[in-house]
């Protein structure tokens, strides 16, 4: 009896463990691949639905929308696809990597950062194509470089840029860091960083307005998950963390 005693201990205080209230919740990891110009908000929102869903984890690569795509027909494994304009998420569907229908939850427009106090004094986009300023952007194949040559073209100004960037994070990183004069970014990028940077408006922004839609992906390994993800962004708190961000409503 002396030798069973501290088995029958351990046995009874398991028993005691695992009788005492709800069994734990699976740890649970979700992946989201979304566009760098949701930084911010979505962050914001996947703490929130980690608090409301018990063991599960959100894990985010926030890239330029069309570099997330080429990772994915490469064979990257995600739930969630949040992208900065629509025709990534063609290519993502046309490249059957979607499961389901994609829904857009919201909008972008374009606005130019500067330095605090805008010493260049820029008024508008025709500003940019001035002799001596450093302008940079966002490479054409990336959602803000496709919005900041449309609106080149619609307002006939031609840019020279210093640089085109892969995603606008590091488009506005250039100016923060005064490597640049002026960068066209989203203007909910401009707003995140108000402390470092000033924000100039210009009209031919609403030429070039991006739609931002977000699908469920084929095979994703938390299916269930995702589509409650899905439905958070696309439900009232969603919409309430993206309105404080700038985000228009589609």
């Amino acid at each position: 009896m002396r030798k069973l005693a501290p088995v029958l201990a351990a046995l009874a205080l398991a028993a005691t463990a695992c009788g005492s209230g709800e069994p734990a919740a699976e740890a649970k990891t979700l992946t989201v691949f979304a566009a760098a110009s949701l930084t911010e908000s979505f962050g914001a929102l996947g703490k929130r639905f980690e608090a409301q869903n018990s063991g599960v984890s959100v894990k985010f690569s926030f890239e330029g929308s069309s570099a997330l795509v080429q990772k994915l027909t490469q064979g990257a494994k995600a739930d969630v696809f949040a992208s900065a304009d629509k025709t990534n998420m063609d290519k993502a569907a046309k490249a059957e990597l979607l499961g389901g229908q994609p829904s857009v939850f919201a909008t972008n427009r374009l606005a130019i950062a500067v330095g605090k106090g805008n010493p260049k004094g820029v008024k508008g986009l025709a500003d940019l194509a001035k002799d001596g300023l450093t302008v940079v952007v966002c490479a054409p194949q990336v959602p803000c470089g496709s919005a900041a040559k449309k609106v080149q073209q619609s307002a006939g100004v031609t840019l020279k840029p210093a640089s085109e960037e892969q995603d606008v994070k590091s488009v506005l990183a250039k100016v923060r860091s005064g490597d640049a004069d002026a960068g066209l970014v989203y203007v909910t990028d401009a707003a995140s960083a108000s402390a470092d940077v000033d924000k100039v408006d210009f009209p031919e922004a609403a030429g070039a307005l991006n739609d931002y839609p977000i699908a469920v992906l084929k095979d994703a390994p938390q299916a269930q998950l995702a589509g409650l993800f899905r439905e958070f962004v696309l439900g009232p708190e969603g919409k309430a963390e993206l309105a404080k961000a700038g985000f228009g409503t589609p």
